[in-house]
């Protein structure tokens, strides 16, 4: 019995840690690193991509190399434009829960103490 692998889905979230690692590690890479705003950064890629899919035999999938063939420079650089356009709408329409978020767990500090009175 084959099995359908998904070849876009690695490709694609290859591409996104490499666009990812050019960005600054604060906020970026710490928002990004939160699986949640990655998982929505990954479902806006695959939302505007079309997919690969192959049938393999099931013994065969820990062989695959998931990368897919060498993509036309066209292709990768609407790929990297994509993941950059879902960097700024994710970062621009979370910017509050990301800072609330990334001070929380980063800087528990980073509010005024009430203590005091």
């Amino acid at each position: 019995m084959k099995t359908v692998l998904n070849l876009t889905q690695q490709s694609v979230i290859a591409e996104i840690e490499s666009v990812l690692d050019t960005y600054p590690y604060h906020p970026y890479q710490q928002a990004f690193a939160i699986a949640e705003l990655r998982q929505d950064l990954i479902t806006y890629v695959f939302s505007r991509i079309p997919c690969l899919y192959s049938a393999i035999e099931p013994e065969q999938a820990c062989w695959l190399n998931y990368k897919l063939p060498r993509s036309p420079l066209e292709h990768q650089i609407h790929l990297q434009n994509l993941i950059h356009q879902g960097i700024y709408s994710i970062m621009q329409e979370k910017s509050d829960w990301i800072s609330h978020y990334l001070c929380e767990t980063i800087q528990p500090g980073c509010e005024p103490s009430h203590w005091f009175g």
